[in-house]
């Protein structure tokens, strides 16, 4: 076992490295690998950050650093995705070092002596420290371990990488404080004026009454709007910022998968079965299961944990008893029972209804809540909860009736909830609104609480293809690559077959692992930014994941030479619309009359709506969707005057104020300043990270080497 390990066994010191070290940006990154060498100049430069090159060598050895801590945290070798977290994280430390670190010296921010051991063993212990010390068995922090764990620490026995270990953890203790003063400094120069306030709050409390009259720009044929280049690239530069050059890739691809056979499916099913014999037989089924699965399961479970075909095989357990094989996509599973024991946590299954109040004035609050009880009048009066809930319930448990699935007694949901989930003795409505933070909740127990848990030993085996099946699909890959040289040919090919379907990415990034679905495709990227990679050369085959995929270059953009091939569909669109918009005012005119006496002179795709109680924040007109042109004008009319014809975001409109209700008065606005305020704040981190990248001109050349 690793010393990491041992540490972790007695303190959970590894957890807390693992968390502070992930603390600093972790965002994703690509996979380990390198790029020869042999060549000179700056093509050793992974990067400059603040005019400070970061060569490949000093790089690497950054990332052989953070791998080798993770293999002896973890006790086992990196995996794909770990692997990129571990450069990412490498990269943002040198981002840490140089770019922060500058920003920290101009304001003369630092961790003193004295400030660590406040933080590791003071009053003002670190969250991270925290959760190192904290017993995982029984959820409580002792301050006096970390103490002894200390003092132990500078004993003779003690290994260096122990100590290094500790060394590190505190490094990134004084970093992880370092980031929090000036992030917090930062929080300081945000702030909301009156003005601002007074406006968010007129934005969501006017309301407005309008009646419309929308001309699609789709009631114009595409086809009979020519567009040319010319315009396009008057488009383009008279909106430069709406489009931002960048270095990327598009790309067509084939798959051919390397999914299982039936043969290989079957070849799985018969060895399940032999299996389930030998777990009915062991004496450590345990042991046996663990042997022999693919997939890690636990020993013991509540119902709520348990896969659906298994839960409903629960009123025939037996001592014993083996039960499967079920099926759950790829994996085939069986189960053995092996009695019950009780959880010191309870188990309860229940849908709500949410009315938030969350932001709310106390006035729409008791609209809220009279809302609340209505909707639960109607349930008690014999209306369907899940219909009720679709319709009303203002969170994603909408979707599906309100069902929030099985959750413990453990602080999983906030605590007048789950009060009251877990207070009850028995499935059905709990008859009263149920008042959150978030708002009231009208609660159906679908399931009572129980602490039951079962043992179950389980083995889950997944069908994998087999040798042959995988050359078979490599047999059709090779064959399709060796017919296609050209994109013409290619296209041909997959018009010729109706079996292949040819995909699109466009625009792909130069550091991408993923390319639409296909995750790991690492190769493929870099095969497109190949620089002996023209315009549609076709790939030879590449293994990604479960497939082999075959891909075709066709187009290229630079990050410092927008044309209009880089952005011509969405130039095109917003070109053809401004013409369909000139030709619909064209026929429009100066119209008079009624909205439906223009709309019937105007012909098919006229439409006459009506939208009532909408509001500068979210205003919503119903078939031209979100328009804030003509939301503004809404606003600026007086009821009972009408717009000119004007083009929108969808169409042509003509928008009529009916009536106007002015935000109510209000003495204090604090609630807006601070919604504002909360907003500004919650972006903060990102905000800082961006201006400080900026600062610095940082240059990411990863994408060349990886």
């Amino acid at each position: 076992m690793s010393v990491i390990n041992k540490i972790r066994e007695r303190s959970g010191l590894a957890v807390g490295i693992i968390a502070v070290s992930l603390l600093l940006f972790i965002v994703g990154g690509d996979l380990l690998g390198g790029r020869s060498m042999l060549f000179g100049g700056n093509q050793q430069e992974v990067g400059e950050i603040a005019g400070q090159s970061i060569d490949y060598q000093e790089f690497n050895a950054k990332v052989d650093e953070l791998r080798a801590q993770y293999e002896q945290q973890a006790g086992r070798a990196p995996g794909e995705q770990e692997l990129n977290q571990i450069r990412e994280q490498a990269w943002n430390q040198f981002l840490f070092d140089i770019a922060y670190q500058k920003e920290f010296d101009k304001l003369g921010l630092k961790v003193s002596p004295e400030e660590l051991v406040d933080m590791v063993q003071g009053n003002n212990i670190s969250p991270s420290v925290r959760q190192a010390f904290t017993n995982p068995q029984t959820g409580v922090f002792d301050k006096s371990s970390i103490v002894t764990y200390l003092k132990n620490l500078n004993g003779p026995n003690i290994p260096l990488q122990q100590k290094t270990a500790w060394a590190s953890f505190e490094k990134n203790l004084s970093a992880e404080r370092l980031r929090t003063k000036y992030q917090e400094l930062m929080l300081l120069s945000t702030y909301a004026t009156t003005a601002e306030a007074q406006r968010e709050y007129q934005a969501q409390n006017s309301k407005a009454n309008v009646k419309f009259l929308f001309v699609p720009y789709y009631t114009i044929n595409d086809t009979t709007v020519k567009v040319t280049d010319s315009q396009l690239q008057d488009y383009l530069n008279k909106h430069k910022d709406d489009y931002p050059g960048t270095d990327s890739r598009s790309i067509q691809y084939v798959t051919f998968s390397v999914a299982p056979s039936k043969e290989d499916s079957a070849t799985l099913y018969n060895e399940i079965k032999s299996l389930a014999r030998g777990l009915g037989a062991a004496t450590n089924d345990s042991v046996f299961a663990q042997q022999n699965s693919d997939v890690r399961i636990p020993l013991y479970m509540t119902a709520g944990e348990m896969p659906e075909q298994l839960r409903a095989a629960i009123p025939t357990f037996s001592q014993g008893g083996i039960y499967g094989p079920f099926r759950e996509q790829n994996t085939y599973f069986i189960y053995k029972y092996g009695g019950t024991k009780k959880d010191t946590n309870f188990t309860a299954r229940a849908s709500h209804i949410l009315i938030q109040t969350k932001g709310l004035a106390d006035s729409a609050k008791v609209a809220a809540r009279q809302r609340a009880e209505a909707i639960l009048k109607q349930i008690q009066g014999g209306a369907n909860f899940e219909a009720l809930a679709q319709t009303n319930s203002q969170d994603g448990s909408a979707q599906v009736g309100g069902d929030l699935g099985y959750f413990k007694n453990n602080g999983q949901m906030v605590k007048p909830f789950e009060s009251a989930v877990f207070g009850a003795t028995s499935a059905g409505l709990i008859p009263r609104l149920v008042e959150t933070e978030f708002g009231y909740h009208i609660i159906k127990v679908t399931q009572p609480k129980t602490n039951t848990l079962y043992r179950i030993a389980a083995i889950g085996k997944t069908i994998a293809p087999s040798q042959t099946t995988r050359d078979e699909a490599l047999r059709k890959a090779d064959q399709f690559a060796s017919e296609v040289r050209t994109k013409e040919a290619f296209d041909a090919k997959v018009k010729e077959d109706k079996s292949i379907v040819a995909a699109t990415a466009d625009r792909i990034p130069e550091g991408s692992n993923q390319i639409n679905a296909l995750t790991d495709a690492r190769a493929v990227v870099r095969w497109a930014f190949d620089d002996k990679t023209d315009l549609n050369s076709v790939s030879e085959p590449f293994e990604v994941g479960d497939q082999y995929v075959i891909a075709v270059l066709t187009g290229k953009t630079q990050k410092d030479n927008v044309t209009v091939d880089d952005y011509r569909n969405e130039l095109t669109t917003k070109v053809r619309n401004e013409l369909k918009g000139e030709q619909i005012l064209s026929k429009l005119g100066n119209p008079s009359g009624t909205l439906e006496s223009i709309a019937q002179k105007f012909g098919a795709g006229a439409l006459v709506e009506t939208a009532d109680d909408i509001n500068l924040a979210t205003g919503f007109l119903k078939s031209a969707g979100v328009d804030p042109v003509a939301l503004g004008k809404a606003f600026g009319l007086k009821p009972g005057k009408r717009s000119k014809p004007f083009a929108g975001e969808s169409g042509v409109l003509v928008v009529e104020t009916t009536n106007l209700t002015p935000a109510p008065a209000v003495a204090d606005y604090a609630l807006y300043k601070n919604q504002i305020q909360q907003n500004t704040t919650s972006r903060i981190g990102f905000y800082i990270n961006e201006a400080i990248k900026d600062a610095a001109k940082v240059e990411d050349r990863r994408a060349k080497f990886y």
